[in-house]
């Protein structure tokens, strides 16, 4: 298994992180914009849908696992990637990187379209005027966001930026305080109707849905920056139940003070008057903030695990930082590019995280583990793939044909 790391180990940083710290993390992996459309995929997908987004929770939860198990069979397992290899050589390797850098590339995207749109929602009202080769006032402050946290991809250790997950948790059930003030106090009432289930929209919404368990990339980290590795199963499954009830209270809550007009971001549906809406759309550009280094790093990582081992540690540092930031600089290009986020999101979850959360998890499982896998547990996960490859296809096909709708218009 030479070609599993070749990262020198002088340069390996200790596995420090707590329980808690770890617990932290996962939970910063998976709150971010999900909380936002949620309402928006509920309304679109009817109340019934929301069956599906417990059930990618506590399927993501099990790969997640799953993902867990392959890595306690040989600590030289570092990343993703190196998963891949394990279990399908070269081949899992290359596949597993593309999907890695696609969802981290894809995700960014969002993140940046969120934080444009909701920067635009803050400073309606305002004459302020800050322009950047031509580009409107959000845009311009979304390019000083990013230039702000390019530092931040620079870090290396997860344990040393636990604070961030704290940030992004904390900004994420502030929205969600916000929401529920909105609701008691702003004279928004939640007596809309919502459908039981709506076919055609369904896979659309299902890529929306999925993308909320997008973490599974960088579980490798957060696993092998664990003091106590042992503990990452229930770790895990806490951090998953949790979110997964802050989401599905979010969906409900927005959806019926909203109704048919909801939002993609539930935030840009508030009553733009009150003071609950500017603390909620402010957490709204903040929490994209938090997420840059969460999916940089793990992209950063391997190109610095490709170096020489003999290099010098400065100048790996430097092609570490120097490939984190110019992929910060790409998203932030297409972001402004292609400005549609319900479908940008959708069209990731149906395309990648469906494959990086759930698909290649059961494969290398299946893979490295095939010969104690009874053929009832082989049946069952093959059934599960099957499942998710229908959903993922169409989830694709619909979000395509909206993308090239919105470019028509």
């Amino acid at each position: 298994m030479d070609l599993i790391t070749t990262e020198a180990p002088d340069y390996e940083p200790k596995a420090t992180s707590t329980s808690f710290t770890t617990l932290l993390n996962l939970i910063g992996l998976l709150i971010g914009l999900g909380q936002l459309s949620t309402a928006y995929a509920l309304q679109n997908g009817g109340w019934a849908s929301v069956f599906i987004l417990i059930g990618l929770f506590f399927l993501g939860a099990y790969t997640s696992h799953l993902l867990g198990l392959c890595l306690a069979t040989d600590v030289r397992l570092k990343s993703y990637a190196d998963i891949g290899f394990l279990a399908f050589g070269r081949t899992g390797r290359y596949v597993s990187l593309f999907f890695v850098n696609m969802e981290s590339f894809m995700a960014l995207v969002s993140f940046t379209i969120s934080m444009t749109d909701n920067l635009n929602q803050v400073l309606d009202g305002y004459k302020l005027h800050i322009s950047l080769f031509n580009l409107t006032t959000a845009q311009s402050l979304t390019v000083i966001a990013i230039i702000v946290c390019i530092p931040s991809v620079w870090l290396k250790n997860l344990d040393s930026i636990s604070f961030i997950s704290t940030i992004s948790i904390i900004l994420s059930f502030l929205i969600c305080i916000v929401l529920a003030c909105t609701c008691f106090f702003g004279g928004v009432k939640a007596n809309q109707h919502i459908d039981v289930f709506q076919v055609k929209n369904i896979f659309s919404v299902s890529g929306l849905y999925i993308f909320n368990i997008a973490s599974h990339m960088a579980i490798p980290n957060v696993y092998r920056s664990m003091a106590d590795p042992a503990a990452f199963p229930i770790i895990s499954f806490v951090s998953f139940t949790v979110v997964s009830a802050l989401y599905t209270f979010l969906a409900f809550l927005g959806a019926k003070m909203f109704g048919p007009g909801v939002s993609s971001q539930v935030t840009l549906s508030m009553p733009k008057h009150l003071v609950f809406t500017k603390i909620g759309l402010w957490a709204a550009v903040i929490v994209p903030m938090t997420k840059y280094v969460f999916f940089t790093v793990p992209m950063a990582s391997e190109v610095e695990r490709h170096l020489p081992a003999k290099m010098a540690l400065w100048k790996r540092t430097v092609i570490r930082s120097a490939a984190g930031s110019l992929f910060l600089i790409i998203v932030l290009v297409l972001a402004i590019t292609i400005p549609f986020f319900a479908t940008v999101l959708g069209l990731t979850g149906s395309l990648v995280s469906i494959f990086i959360s759930v698909i290649l998890p059961i494969a290398f499982y299946l893979k490295i583990f095939r010969h104690r896998i009874s053929l009832a547990s082989l049946v069952i996960h093959l059934i599960i793939v099957a499942i998710c490859l229908v959903i993922g296809i169409m989830g694709v096909i619909s979000n395509t044909k909206s993308i090239i709708k919105q470019f028509h218009h």
